[in-house]
């Protein structure tokens, strides 16, 4: 009998190890959008994609004012607006709060793995009672509660305090340094020789930059006459409201405040100018948007610099305001965080400023502080 007990020791043993082992190498690998679309036979698989919207019918997904934080639609691509070559996930009651868009509407354009059975939601290919969520692999997670620790649970004046004290003490770059920057924060994310312009659209390479015309140059978002602190080293170099645009695009726009309406802009599909505004394209006006809110929470008076704020006016001329707010908050909500953005932000984070736009990370504080 005592050599049967050692066997049995052994054996369990054995299995122990086995299970510790197995399920690393048994692990799933990841299968895309298009394969979950075709594979709808209700086995649990993960699938990754893109977060491109919320489903609220067969064949309509939302991109923002999203109603609740029930379901999301991934695509193999950030930009997919076919809902044909969407899945609809289901997020039951315990991912809500981590995962609905309503609540963390940042999450558009984020690549993440959702885990659980492969069966139809809203009559259309899905996957339903998920088991889990997470960022794909080489994907950047948001920053956590310790980035914005001081801002959590604020509203109103106290946030936008809040957000100023944690944005300010950031690495500063010179005027010249700023070449070099855009060239690595607006890097086209297909091309690695070329950057996107903002405006245009256009993917343009990085040598050809400088003040000939159809050369790209560095455009000030919240033009530098508006407070009229030039290129000093501060507002005047802050990458985050620096972007690479077309010399006559850009000249274009000049100082102008931002609106809708006026006539076409040569060069810069979608734009619209007039006398005393700038309207860019559909694509980039939440970019726009939330870098006018950086510069406003970021410049607050004090570093020598002016105290640079949103008004609801134009004509603003040298004054250290800049309008329409109204307009500029509707932008916000049309147009939420893309990867692209989301990468920039990054970049200046990691590599050059080290300080982020906090509403690119939660363009739901844009409201909180100024509706």
């Amino acid at each position: 009998m005592r050599p049967a007990r050692w066997l049995s020791q052994a054996t369990l043993l054995a299995l122990l190890a086995f299970l510790l082992v197995s399920p690393a190498a048994t692990a799933a690998t990841p299968i895309t959008v298009t394969q979950a679309i075709g594979q709808q036979n209700g086995l649990s698989t993960t699938v990754r994609g893109y977060v491109v919207g919320q489903p609220t019918a067969t064949t309509t997904v939302v991109r923002s004012n999203f109603p609740n934080d029930f379901a999301l639609a991934l695509a193999d691509t950030a930009g997919e607006t076919s809902t044909s070559r969407m899945i609809y996930v289901q997020i039951t009651t315990s991912f809500r709060s981590t995962w609905g868009l309503r609540t963390h509407p940042g999450l558009m354009g984020t690549k993440v793995d959702v885990t659980g059975p492969l069966t139809a939601y809203f009559t259309h290919p899905g996957l339903t009672s998920p088991t889990a969520f997470a960022l794909a692999g080489g994907t950047t997670p948001p920053p956590g509660d310790d980035y914005y620790r001081d801002a959590t649970g604020k509203t109103g004046a106290a946030l936008k305090s809040a957000l100023h004290q944690i944005i300010s003490n950031n690495t500063k770059v010179t005027y010249e340094q700023v070449w070099d920057a855009l060239k690595a924060t607006d890097q086209d994310p297909n091309n690695a020789a070329n950057v996107i312009l903002l405006y245009s659209g256009r993917s343009q390479s990085k040598t050809s930059n400088g003040g000939n015309p159809n050369d790209w140059n560095r455009e000030h978002v919240w033009a530098k006459s508006h407070g009229d602190f030039g290129t000093a080293t501060g507002p005047g170099t802050d990458l985050h409201h620096l972007r690479p645009e077309d010399v006559s695009v850009n000249a274009d726009r000049g100082n102008k405040d931002f609106d809708t309406g006026g006539s076409a802009v040569g060069e810069c599909s979608g734009c619209r100018t007039d006398a005393d505004s700038f309207e860019p394209r559909d694509a980039v006006k939440g970019d726009v948007a939330r870098m006018i809110f950086y510069m406003a929470v970021r410049y607050e008076g004090g570093d020598g610099f002016p105290d640079l704020e949103m008004n609801n006016s134009v004509n603003n001329g040298s004054k250290p305001n800049i309008g329409r707010q109204s307009v500029l908050l509707q932008w916000s909500a049309q147009d939420p965080p893309d990867a692209f953005e989301k990468h920039r932000n990054q970049v200046i984070f990691d590599t050059y400023q080290h300080n982020r736009n906090p509403f690119v990370d939660h363009p739901e504080w844009a409201a909180a502080i100024w509706n």
